[in-house]
């Protein structure tokens, strides 16, 4: 009776651990998606912070391209919105679809105003405009390596809730689905690249 009061005991405590190891796997992994959507934070900072200096400049070479010019700004505040609703819910699928539309706005808008700033070669030979738009480059494409870190972290965290016997822990702990951050597909082909600038 003893033996078996043990074995049964023994079973129960490695049910325990066994339960206790998925419920921290999960918390790590979805840890490790908030990091990377942190990073996608520090560079998108770093690029709200370059555009105003790069329509400031434009806009005293460009002065028949207000539109143009506001447009960017305009998208600029629509992705500052979006990352901050995102920031305070990494992972939310919806802020997360809200940030990526709004990012995808944004490079459109920054896409057209480098479009168009190729008519004014005054502007294209500023050294400030010049360094600029290669920090801006440069950002981009931070943006792009920290997004695929993001949604590879999304991944694996949603690929381990959502395979037994870990979904049973997940779904009685609240582990829930993360969102990826993806570009609308009419937006995604400005996106995919960092815009061009050749000065």
């Amino acid at each position: 009776m003893m033996f078996s009061f043990l074995i049964l005991l023994g079973l129960v405590l490695l049910f325990i651990f066994w339960a206790v190891s998925i419920y921290n796997g999960l918390i790590g992994a979805r840890n490790a998606y908030r990091n990377a959507f942190a990073q996608i934070d520090v560079q998108l900072q770093r690029r709200f912070e370059l555009i105003p200096n790069l329509v400031e400049i434009a806009k005293g070479y460009m002065s028949h391209e207000r539109e143009t010019l506001e447009a960017v700004m305009t998208a600029r505040s629509a992705a500052m919105s979006g990352a901050a609703a995102a920031k305070n819910l990494p992972g939310d699928p919806a802020a997360m679809a809200r940030m990526g539309s709004s990012e995808g706005l944004l490079g459109g808008a920054l896409g057209r105003l480098l479009a168009v700033a190729e008519a004014y070669p005054d502007l294209k030979a500023n050294q400030t405009m010049m360094q600029l738009t290669e920090e801006l480059s440069s950002t981009e494409n931070k943006v792009a390596f920290s997004r695929q870190a993001y949604n590879d972290a999304v991944t694996s965290y949603n690929n381990r809730r959502e395979v037994f016997p870990a979904s049973v822990i997940a779904g009685n702990f609240g582990f829930k689905p993360a969102g990826l951050l993806e570009i609308p597909t009419d937006q995604a082909a400005h996106m995919r690249q960092a815009p061009q600038v050749a000065f």
